[in-house]
């Protein structure tokens, strides 16, 4: 797999919600949305295959969004990847590796899509998933953290991620 090639993508629609603190289910003029919450930090959790064609690189993941109603000041997003192939991870408890974290600037139009961008080295950072191995992605948006100042819910259009 070149670099830049896709790797997964995830819409609204394909989150599991977690047990507590959840993103929820939303639209906005039709287009399926997750809300999360401006004081409280929520997730969402997208489970899949990973790619038979990666070439063990790293991995960018773009969180595009939305801000319900801000058009100023910036949103953090943590993400995490949990690998559950062949390790012997107990599926019983969680497992994700620690979450990299972006702050972006929210786009100064309300309704209009931004796109942030987290990079993750291969091996630890990724949960060390490999190649054709079940894992999840962990989504979250970290309200209580002081760089996060847009208010309204952040509305998450879709998650992509590609081999860098």
């Amino acid at each position: 797999m070149a670099s830049g090639d896709g790797l997964f993508r995830f819409h609204p629609y394909q989150s599991t919600p977690t047990v507590a603190d959840y993103a929820t289910h939303d639209n906005r003029n039709q287009h399926p949305v997750l809300d999360f919450d401006d004081a409280t930090d929520e997730h969402a959790v997208f489970k899949d295959f990973f790619a038979r064609n990666y070439a063990s690189g790293g991995v960018t993941v773009y969180v595009h969004y939305s801000i319900e109603t801000a058009t100023a000041d910036d949103v953090v997003w943590n993400v995490a990847f949990e690998r559950i192939g062949d390790e012997g991870l107990d599926v019983d408890a969680d497992g994700f590796a620690a979450a990299q974290t972006v702050t972006d600037t929210v786009p100064g139009t309300c309704g209009h899509v931004g796109v942030a961008a987290i990079t993750f080295t291969h091996g630890a950072q990724m949960d060390s998933v490999a190649v054709g191995e079940l894992y999840r992605l962990k989504v979250t948006r970290d309200a209580d953290n002081g760089s996060d100042t847009a208010t309204g819910d952040a509305e998450l259009h879709g998650v992509e991620g590609k081999e860098t």
